[in-house]
């Protein structure tokens, strides 16, 4: 039966809250997009689109402004009340990041210092990661590059993720002035194991795409490094050997001479997201031939044991978040935001660490003894 010869041209309701005002094409921003659903021949399923949701400023590592954030928001539940879509694609532009979080600068020139207006930023930053739960479409996140900090947690929400093999992993906040509970200390023990969740959290190691997928945090790393016509795997990351002495080495970073052969190696290739893209349209495909409402019980059942634990302290997280803007926020964005001033992005921790241990209040005089004096 040719389901196109009888059209419902009117009278459908609109169910959409948002316009198309959180959406542009300028630099930061947010952009939407309807694809169409791509068959395993490469044809067109008529009707039928993925919604690309792109984070959208390459310049700063993806990382969202306060209007991005409205943006992914308005994204997600635009693309939940299509009737067309059959699912959402979350990724980032260009070929260096997904997302590195919260602009820092607009951290630190807007919201350190000021508690009151990091409150009412936390209110959105809580609700964008709600608009991925509540969105009654699958989201794929595509991981185009980087995936740390905020948008390791805005990642995590996502039901799949599809990852670039030159993308790395991890949280930043105890580095910079924050803590990851933007979802990170929720359930990320979920993913990995309670000690490999614990060290990803505070240490602020970035980790690779493969040992991610070892792991189980992602669902599949695929190469884009492209030399003489061919795809390579990522030579910056151990694939050719698991056990050494005893330790698994699969999916750690290379060093030392190996690494700087690796970055010699990236020199000569191009870029290519062709086999991630092909990736996402057979993920999406699958999707599409399930039953849609089956297929979104299923989707939120497991979603719910991930919002259950989310629910219970993005509010206390907000405050606490807010209040930190006074104190450590306030040093580790200030420090990282003045990096090319002083040619450092972070305090002197240890000089932070004396003052505290002498119970110095923390007043302009503790500042600026631990903030990088600018070069001279």
């Amino acid at each position: 039966m040719d389901l196109n010869k009888f059209p419902r041209e009117t009278g459908i309701k609109d169910h959409d809250l948002y316009g198309e005002e959180h959406f542009t094409q300028t630099v930061p921003g947010v952009t939407y997009e309807l694809k169409p659903v791509i068959n395993p021949e490469g044809g067109v399923a008529g009707g039928l689109n993925t919604a690309w949701i792109t984070l959208n400023n390459p310049g700063q590592y993806n990382s969202y402004t306060t209007e991005m954030v409205k943006g992914v928001i308005a994204g997600m539940h635009k693309a939940s009340m299509d009737r067309s879509v059959v699912a959402v694609v979350f990724t980032g532009a260009g070929d260096k990041a997904f997302c590195t979080g919260g602009n820092t600068k607009e951290y630190a020139e807007y919201y350190s210092g000021n508690p009151s207006e990091y409150a009412l930023y936390m209110d959105l930053f809580n609700a964008m990661v709600d608009a991925v739960y509540m969105c009654k479409k699958p989201v794929i996140c595509r991981v185009n590059g980087m995936r740390v900090a905020g948008g390791q947690e805005i990642g995590m929400a996502c039901d799949i993720s599809l990852s670039s093999d030159l993308a790395v992993f991890g949280q930043a906040g105890p580095r910079h002035g924050s803590a990851p509970v933007g979802g990170s200390t929720d359930y990320i023990f979920w993913y990995l194991s309670m000690e490999q969740a614990m060290w990803n959290c505070i240490s602020c190691e970035v980790w690779s795409a493969y040992k991610m997928e070892r792991l189980g945090l992602i669902s599949r790393a695929v190469p884009v490094l492209k030399k003489d016509g061919r795809f390579i795997r990522n030579p910056q990351v151990i694939t050719d050997r698991y056990l050494e002495d005893g330790a698994i080495v699969y999916g750690e970073m290379v060093s030392g001479e190996e690494k700087a052969g690796a970055d010699a190696v990236i020199k000569e290739c191009m870029v290519d997201f062709s086999r991630l893209d092909a990736e996402v349209d057979r993920i999406v495909w699958s999707l599409s031939n399930l039953f849609p409402h089956c297929l979104m019980m299923s989707i939120d059942g497991i979603r719910a044991k991930k919002k259950f634990f989310w629910d219970q302290s993005k509010l206390p997280n907000r405050h606490w978040l807010a209040a930190n803007m006074m104190s450590e926020a306030y040093l580790g964005f200030t420090a990282f935001n003045a990096r090319k001033l002083t040619g450092k992005d972070r305090i002197d921790f240890l000089g932070y660490r004396r003052l505290l241990a002498q119970a110095h209040p923390f007043d302009q005089e503790l500042i600026d003894a631990v903030l990088p004096p600018r070069k001279e």
